[in-house]
């Protein structure tokens, strides 16, 4: 039997990076995907690469930082296929600069979609896994929340803030069957990171101990670990896939 047979999977940011890669996995594995992003190309170009091979998969154009748009997408998945199992926020934004430079709506755009929109998603996911006693949720931090990194207090902030939302969640949610954890990436070879300059990919790799940079895949490997039955005494876990760079 698949990992995940038959779960309903709903991964925010889930047409490129990362969020691609953990569709692909959760599919294979027997995942109803849905997949949640503003790029609506990208989006259906890949419900037809997971349909084409006979899985299960759809797609929605969703802004998760809009309250009232995730509820009815949320109605909408859980008409279609009956249940919400699994919970991916994925979805994030950087808006980089200093903090002599960074504007309040740098501020508050990624405040918005990497904070707010984690907790909107949970808030109104969560009833539906409520109502069956089960639920899988893992949020999206990031290695930088656990040291800082220069020019990215937005990001950090909204990083850090969801470790502190994904151990109270943890508390709340675990008696009624839904285990909330995080995972904290490192340098991961993403399209964004690709198209950097070579100098600076060496200087990322020169910081993680085993030496090269982390691959979507990695990452998808331990979002699809958390949500499977192995991992159902883990919660309120933040775990780290860096290459070891919190060493």
């Amino acid at each position: 039997m698949k990992r995940l047979e038959n779960k309903v999977a709903i991964i925010t940011g889930g047409a490129a990076g990362i969020g691609e890669a953990t569709a692909i996995k959760f599919a294979a594995e027997g995942a109803k995907v849905v997949i949640w992003d503003l790029d609506e190309a990208k989006g259906k170009a890949l419900v037809e690469k997971l349909t084409e091979k006979g899985y299960t998969a759809i797609f929605d154009k969703v802004n998760t930082a809009k309250y009232d748009e995730i509820g009815a997408a949320a109605d909408r998945v859980f008409k279609q296929l009956g249940a919400i199992d699994i919970l991916i926020n994925n979805a994030g934004i950087t808006r980089d600069s200093t903090l002599k430079k960074m504007t309040p709506e740098q501020w508050k755009q990624v405040i918005d979609v990497n904070l707010s929109g984690v907790f909107y998603c949970t808030k109104i996911i969560s009833e539906y896994m409520l109502q069956k006693g089960y639920g899988r949720i893992l949020n999206a931090s990031s290695v930088v929340a656990l040291y800082g990194n220069f020019g990215q207090t937005n990001y950090v902030a909204t990083k850090s803030g969801l470790i502190g939302m994904t151990k109270t969640w943890a508390r709340e949610l675990g008696r009624k069957g839904i285990t909330v954890n995080a995972i904290a990436p490192g340098f991961i070879a993403t399209e964004m990171v690709a198209a950097m300059p070579e100098n600076v990919i060496q200087s990322m790799e020169s910081k993680v101990p085993i030496g090269r940079l982390g691959k979507p895949e990695e990452i998808a490997s331990a979002y699809l670990f958390l949500a499977s039955e192995e991992a159902s005494y883990i919660n309120g876990a933040v775990l780290s896939v860096d290459g070891g760079m919190t060493v």
